[in-house]
């Protein structure tokens, strides 16, 4: 097939690894091509649901065929528990595709097969025998919720329902790795919901890796224990999923976000306030609540504290990767005493926050 990369610590070896990858579509150097990725070091570990999120055209899509051979690294090495893909010759790219599973954002099915036919359809590639095969579908059309769909065909399904399929034939190789291309986007919330329970249950009980690209912040909020973002053609911001959608640090991050988590203020609020308070102006503040702030009364402390001055505008509690997020957005006076009680309340407490704005 190929070499593998040495490493004695094998356990440890992520799953995917991108090494100084860049890819260039139009010729190296050609000024009328295009830098998809512009020089990529990450890595996936193994077991995890990772989530790749970025605008339209940040190189999301072409990372994640460089993973399963569909396009090959312009410079550097995409690694798969520890073999190159892109040194791969045809018949190691057979090999590798085996391990590898993808599910699409349109399905991919073929309309003139049966449910069990198109979960089959890869095993019956490998050179699977009838038997051999009907033995594996009929169980991964239980895993999915179809075995009452055997012999139904895609125009027959709902969405929901073939993008099941898609999952099931993805899983039919026995692949160590889900590789998922937008594969909710095509999908109404309840469905969405429905795919991701799904993708957790097989996270957890096959110990399948997940890598899935998305433009779907809720969809990472939901799943992804970790999460990757990539703008121009490079990672701006990785790490625990939780960590990133509460305390974003780069622009782009901070952008995809914003309508995403935590209580919003009124537009015709938000529209005036300004950088820096003037006289009789009240502070907008967003409170944050995580970790051990969230189970402690401080609001009710905070109020205490600076009086009855305090106006609460909007709230929201939320779930993110499986822990407790709230926020709730406060108005209080703008004049130097009150701000600086304020400021030593929140050093004294650890309450996170974030100024928004200052306006009547």
């Amino acid at each position: 097939m190929t070499a593998t990369v040495n490493n004695p610590a094998n356990a440890e070896r992520p799953m995917v690894a991108f090494a100084g990858v860049t890819k260039h579509f139009g010729g190296t150097g050609d000024q009328t091509g295009f830098t998809a990725l512009a020089g990529i070091d990450y890595s996936v570990p193994k077991g995890v649901i990772t989530g790749i999120i970025g605008r339209s055209g940040a190189g999301k899509s072409t990372l994640i065929r460089l993973v399963n051979g569909l396009e090959k690294p312009t410079s550097g090495q995409v690694l798969v528990d520890g073999v190159d893909v892109g040194a791969l010759d045809d018949a190691g790219l057979r090999t590798l595709r085996r391990s590898v599973g993808m599910i699409f954002q349109h399905f991919n099915l073929l309309s003139s097969r049966t449910v069990a036919d198109n979960i089959g359809l890869p095993l019956e590639i490998a050179g699977h025998d009838r038997k051999a095969i009907e033995a594996k579908v009929g169980p991964l059309m239980e895993l999915v919720g179809l075995s009452d769909k055997a012999g139904r065909y895609p125009a027959e399904l709902s969405g929901g329902q073939k993008q099941r399929v898609g999952i099931a034939r993805a899983l039919a190789t026995e692949p160590s790795l889900l590789l998922s291309d937008e594969a909710t986007s095509a999908l109404d919330p309840e469905t969405t919901q429905s795919i991701l329970d799904l993708l957790k249950t097989i996270n957890r009980d096959l110990g399948l890796t997940v890598l899935l690209i998305t433009h779907e912040m809720e969809v990472v909020k939901t799943i992804a224990s970790r999460v990757a973002v990539i703008d121009k053609g490079l990672i701006v911001e990785e790490g625990r999923t939780f960590d990133i959608f509460t305390r974003p640090r780069h622009e782009t991050t901070q952008a995809l976000l914003s309508a995403s988590i935590g209580a919003k203020l009124p537009e015709w609020i938000s529209s005036d306030l300004k950088p820096v308070p003037a006289a009789g102006d009240r502070a907008f503040v967003r409170l944050i609540f995580f970790g051990d702030t969230a189970f402690q009364p401080l609001t009710a402390r905070l109020v205490a504290e600076l009086g009855p001055e305090v106006n609460i505008l909007a709230g929201a509690i939320d779930e993110i990767s499986g822990e407790p997020f709230g926020s709730l957005v406060v108005a209080y006076p703008a004049d130097p005493q009150t701000l600086a009680r304020a400021n030593t309340f929140y050093q004294q407490t650890g309450l996170a926050t974030e100024v928004l704005g200052y306006g009547a």
